[in-house]
């Protein structure tokens, strides 16, 4: 073994016997051994054999080791402190991950600065790569080059990466102007229960493209001689499914209309992107977008999407159920307006900032100021609609804002048929949420938060709600498998250390 193996494996150790709570001497005394040799373990500077380890893991409760993958990512977090300063918000991961698919469009180079490093636009860059495009991280790992090949090689995707991200349904649109006949795998992501592709299928017929769904692949073929007749009305105002008709558009010569369509927030950066790219599209943030599209697509482009309005939420929320006192800067404040009338109902003390532009020059943004404050629960329930409304993903960190607030919240997730249930957790920190359905819960306030091990809900918001909850709570909690966190956000637990926060991370190797 080398000597920096045996250091890294023995962090391990001594962050397992820290977690049991055991001294070296305990350990030592477990294994039958001395605590000098459990101290020269720890630093590295002994040899040890497998056996060794497993007696180890086996003392520790612990699996130190798990042979032929890298183990779980998992968290220990120190509760009950308090947040000061100030923290950027990062890029958004919807936008990125939309732009990542409709570089698909580009024939030229695409450079996209400050793309957020998250395992979800990684799994779309293992799918790309794979499928022969050329992508690298540039200007010391802050933004992304991405240049397509004359010929994608369909048949050589990265179908458990693409399987492990809902993302990748959004290379439907591109593709259908790419080839006559490919195939996906479904789509993954979040456990958030049956989410239907039917509206994605409905929307993408108008352009020639057929789907049949078997063996776990979407089956595509595409009739050159179908474009669309009339103006596209989509079945339900999602953004992916808006995204993939404008996808879909893009490259379609002539004029298409897409109403009951997003006006959200990455809806708004592809539409923007795309301009870059020569498409014309007329209604931008309202419901009615109007395509002019180009046959063919071939520029060097250079794009910045805007700052991610989800995120902004979740470091709101930090604040508020640590009781501090914390400025949020590049706030987008126009997909955040409504949260922030409701908590100002709810009697939250905050300040904005003047205004200024996100990097793409459109998006609004401020920064912003949350400080203590006595909160009630709100006259109305707490329930997501589409923009301007409350956003669908920012209804997870109500409940944890609600659980520090007098009184009783109704939180109605309407939208995802598994998500609310996964905001029960909270009952293991000491919230009180009772499930009244598979999509509502009633929280009781105010919460005296108790720290807990538990293992990380597989939906992505409400992951980063218990991980929240974790940092108001006295005493020390872990946060086990927090790969879901990770999708979503770039280094949450360091970022939220610079302002306060004492997190750790460990895992099994």
């Amino acid at each position: 073994m080398t000597d920096d193996y045996l250091v890294r494996i023995g962090r391990l150790i001594r962050d397992a016997r820290q977690h049991r709570g055991w001294t070296q001497a305990q350990l030592a005394e477990a294994l039958g051994t001395s605590q000098s040799a459990v101290n020269r373990i720890e630093r590295g500077n002994q040899n040890i054999s497998l056996e060794m380890i497993a007696r180890i893991g086996e003392a520790l409760d612990s699996e130190i080791v798990s042979l032929g993958y890298a183990g779980p990512m998992h968290l220990r977090v120190v509760g009950g402190r308090r947040l000061s300063g100030s923290i950027d918000v990062k890029t958004s991961k919807n936008a990125g991950v939309a732009l990542l698919c409709a570089t698909l469009l580009n024939a030229g180079r695409t450079t996209l600065r400050r793309v957020a490093r998250i395992e979800e636009v990684y799994r779309i860059l293992e799918v790309l790569g794979s499928i022969g495009v050329r992508a690298r991280w540039i200007n010391d790992g802050n933004d992304l080059e991405i240049v397509p090949p004359a010929e994608l090689d369909l048949a050589a995707m990265d179908t458990e990466a693409a399987r492990r991200t809902r993302s990748v349904i959004m290379f439907l649109g591109p593709l259908l102007h790419r080839t006559d006949r490919f195939k996906i795998p479904y789509a993954g992501g979040c456990d958030l229960g049956t989410r239907t592709v039917q509206p994605h299928m409905n929307a993408l017929r108008h352009f020639g493209l057929d789907i049949t769904a078997t063996d776990g692949f979407y089956h595509a073929e595409v009739d050159r001689g179908t474009a669309p007749k009339r103006a596209i009305v989509l079945t339900e105002r999602g953004d992916t499914v808006t995204e993939n008709a404008l996808l879909a558009a893009a490259r379609h010569e002539g004029v298409t209309v897409i109403r009951n369509a997003s006006p959200n927030y990455m809806v708004q950066d592809l539409c923007f992107f795309l301009e870059e790219l020569g498409v014309r599209v007329e209604g931008i943030g309202t419901t009615t977008l109007t395509v002019h599209g180009v046959a063919h697509i071939d520029r060097d482009v250079d794009y910045a999407p805007s700052e991610d309005p989800v995120e902004a939420m979740s470091l709101l929320a930090a604040a508020v159920v640590t009781e501090s006192e914390l400025t949020i800067r590049r706030v987008p404040i126009e997909f955040l307006e409504i949260e922030l009338a409701v908590l100002e109902e709810m009697g939250l003390d905050f300040e904005t900032g003047p205004e200024y532009r996100a990097d793409n020059a459109r998006t609004r943004l401020v920064d912003l100021t949350v400080r203590p404050s006595k909160l009630s629960s709100p006259i109305d329930k707490i329930h997501p609609m589409p923009f301007p409304g409350i956003n669908i993903d920012n209804v997870p960190f109500f409940a944890a804002i609600a659980a520090v607030a007098q009184g009783s919240t109704l939180i109605h997730d309407w939208v995802y048929d598994n998500r609310a249930i996964y905001l029960t957790e909270l009952t293991r920190l000491g919230a009180q949420v009772k499930l009244l359905d598979p999509h509502r819960v009633l929280v009781e306030g105010p919460t005296r938060w108790r720290a807990a091990e538990m293992v990380c809900p597989p939906a992505l918001r409400p992951a980063v709600v218990v991980l929240l909850a974790m940092m108001a709570a006295e005493g020390t909690s872990v946060l086990r498998n927090v790969y879901v966190i990770n999708r979503g956000y770039e280094d949450l637990a360091e970022r939220l250390n610079t302002i306060g926060a004492q997190i750790e991370t460990f895992r099994d190797i």
